[in-house]
Parts: C-alpha cells; structure tokens; sequence
C-alpha cells in the first residue's frame, strides 16, 4: 500500500522547531484519528502504523464480510461483492483490511489536516520553551536583540526563542541596538495568553550573583560562598563573602590580582561599584564593614526595633552616607538593620544636636534629617541645599529654611 507520508511536507518546520521525529509522528497520527472519527463517526476499527525510521503512517480500514445487500454500517461492513474484488478468496464472516489513502479524505480534509498538525506542533513547542525555562529560572543567558522598544527589548537566544527584558529590568545607564549581544538572568517564567513570557532581568541580585560565578572559580567550585547581595542597580552593590577554607581570602579572590576579575563585571554592570564584604556572625564587626570605607566610633543595637545607632567622627559622617545615601541603604540592607547614624559630639563642643531646634523646626523635618545622617546643626550645614533635596524627601524652600535657622544659631 502507498503511505501516508505527509508528515514530509512539514520536514523543514519540524528541524527549525526541533521536536524529534518519534514526538511528531505520535501528533500526526492523532491527527489523523481525529480526521477520521469526524469522517466516519469511530476510529475503533482502523489499525495506525507507525515507521519512524522512515517518517512514514499507514493507516487499514478493517470491515466484515456480509452477504450482498445486507450492509447496515458502511464503515463495519463491507458487501461480499465488493470484498472479492480485493481478495477474490475471501468468504462471508472474515475481515477485509483495506489501505486509507490520501485522496480519501479529500482536499479539504487534507487541508485542514495540515493545520491541525501546524498548530499541534506550534503548542507542544511552546509547551516545551515553557518547561524548558522554568527549569532555568535564576540561570545566566546570553542573548542577542532583534528589536528594542521603549518598555522592554526583545532577545533570541542560541535556539530563537523570544525572551524579553523589560525596561524597570535594565540598568539606567543600559543602551543597546539590534545585534548587541545581552547577558541577564532568567526571573520569571509564566504562560501568557498561551505563549511562554520568559522574564530577564539585569538589575537582580541574583544577576551579579552569577557573574561572580563565572568571573571566581572558587565560587562556582563552592570554596567560597555569597551570604548575601544588595545592590542600587548601576550605582553601587554591596557582596557578603565567606570561606569556609582559611588559606582563602574570600575578599582577594573575588577581586582579583589588580582588580582582574572584579573590573569584568563592574564593567559588566555599567561602572557599578561593588563592595566585596568579608561577612562574620559577629553583627557589630559585619556592620563596620558595610559601612566601609568610613571608621565608626560605637555601635548600639537594639534588636527590638530592629535598629543600630552608629556612632563617628564628623568627616567619617559623609562616607557612611555615601554619595546619593547608597551607602547607608545598602549596609542596612546587607546587616538587615535601619542604620542611623551620628556624630560624636565630643569632638565638637561648638555643635549643637538638632533636637535643640525642635520649637523652630517641625519634629518630622527633624526626624527626615537624622535619617541620613545629619543630627546636628553642623552636619546639616556642611551640605549644599541641593545635596539634601537629593538624600532627603525634603522640599528645596523647607531645607533652606531650615539652614536659614541653624546658621542664625551660629551668627548670633
């Protein structure tokens, strides 16, 4: 008999979504059945058989053999006159096996044959692509763009599969054209209108995670391990390392000789800079180190309200703000404290605690201050206008209105 072997007009779309020949075969004959339950109201008493190797399905009708004229179902049945004509031995009672062809199902059916297997085909890839990245969520991908919209950049990986990145996903400073190529981590994988929605990000933690990965061996061979990772994307990151063998210095590794390995992924991450921390469980000593560069004085805990007061010199106050407050944030955020900082008064007697001022100055305005360091009037005016505006959520007329006060204090 000749077989069915349509299964060959779909050869160059089944290579370029790569789904294995024994997969596509399995579509194709319920397709068919399918085909033929509509046609002939049951499929029960056809036989599919399936070659593989040759991409081939034939299909065999099987009726029994009734005297003439007593045919009650066509598709069960087949008269005695006609079953000699294919088999002038056969006799009354046995089972005529007869090929289904091609031209059988008609034009139509063919065609709607076609596209029930096209669109077959297209859900188990998009089933696959699915599967396929949920496995890979948190896992390092490179990419290339093919198109750049203004919320989000749409990728291919190796294989063409669309993944996109979208724009609260990227570093400010990211700019790319069409055929750059993109490095981001897999975040969030999700079927979307029955398409797969693969998620990347550049500004996740887990992002810089996993280029400290690629860029120190001894982390990907696990003699040294990241505690923790914060990060204001393109502006600064703070890394908690630890070794677990003490011939390794955790913090020398990750940053290489001469800055080797670290400059790769600041330069990676748009000049972001990274503070590599080597992390200890003694919380007062792993507070002084997300602080750094700046000296601290004293620490006060209070593991209550979840605080630390922070105790420094007056020109360390500024280090361990930072520039934009990043620093501080970031050090609360490594430790898991709300950092307060402030000034040792001993070393300034002529300064005055910006309490003091609370009869001329809103307590709230007071309290946003402190918040970033400034809890004296000193601290407060060795700051331009603007410098505030930016850490604080302050207005730019209630700043200068308080500088006004506290450099009245000074005059007097």
């Amino acid at each position: 008999m000749e077989s069915l072997s349509l299964i060959d007009s779909f050869q160059e779309f089944k290579e370029f979504k790569d789904i294995d020949r024994t997969t596509l075969m399995s579509i194709l004959e319920n397709v068919f059945r399918s085909t033929i339950k509509r046609k002939f109201g049951d499929d029960s008493n056809f036989d599919f058989v399936v070659n593989v190797d040759k991409g081939d399905l034939e299909i065999w009708r099987n009726r029994e053999i009734v005297p003439d004229g007593e045919v009650e179902d066509i598709n069960r049945e087949i008269a005695y006159s006609d079953a000699i004509k294919i088999e002038p031995d056969f006799e009354i009672g046995e089972e005529v096996s007869e090929p289904v062809k091609m031209e059988d199902f008609g034009r139509r059916a063919v065609l709607s044959l076609r596209q029930n297997l096209i669109s077959k085909v297209l859900e188990l890839e998009k089933d696959n692509i699915y599967k396929q990245y949920k496995d890979r969520v948190g896992e390092l991908i490179t990419g290339e763009v093919y198109q750049v919209w203004k919320r989000e950049i749409l990728i291919l990986d190796d294989e063409n599969n669309e993944l996109i990145l979208p724009k609260n996903e990227q570093i400010n400073s990211d700019r790319f054209k069409k055929g750059d190529t993109v490095r981001a981590v897999v975040v969030r994988v999700e079927m979307k209108n029955n398409k797969p929605l693969i998620i990347l990000s550049r500004t996740s933690p887990l992002f810089l995670e996993r280029l400290f990965e690629l860029e120190v061996p001894e982390i990907f061979d696990g003699l040294i391990t990241i505690k923790n990772i914060v990060r204001e994307p393109g502006e600064r990151a703070k890394v908690a390392v630890e070794s677990y063998d003490d011939r390794i210095d955790p913090v020398g590794a990750c940053v290489g000789m001469k800055g080797a390995r670290i400059h790769g992924i600041v330069r990676e991450l748009r000049n972001e800079n990274i503070d590599v921390i080597n992390y200890t469980n003694n919380l007062d000593l792993y507070i002084q180190r997300a602080l750094s560069p700046a000296k601290i004085i004293s620490i006060k805990i209070d593991k209550v309200k979840n605080k630390a007061e922070v105790y420094l010199k007056p020109d360390q106050v500024s280090l361990a703000i930072g520039k934009g407050g990043y620093n501080i944030k970031l050090a609360g955020r490594l430790v898991g404290l709300e950092i307060d900082v402030y000034r040792d008064m001993d070393d300034d007697t002529d300064d005055v605690a910006l309490d003091e001022f609370s009869d001329e100055i809103e307590s709230w305005v007071i309290a946003e201050l402190k918040s970033v360091g400034c809890d004296t009037a000193k601290s407060v005016l060795d700051l331009s206008v603007e410098e505030l505006v930016k850490r604080t959520d302050l207005e730019i007329e209630t700043v200068e209105d308080v500088m006004s006060i506290l450099r009245a204090e000074f005059e007097s």
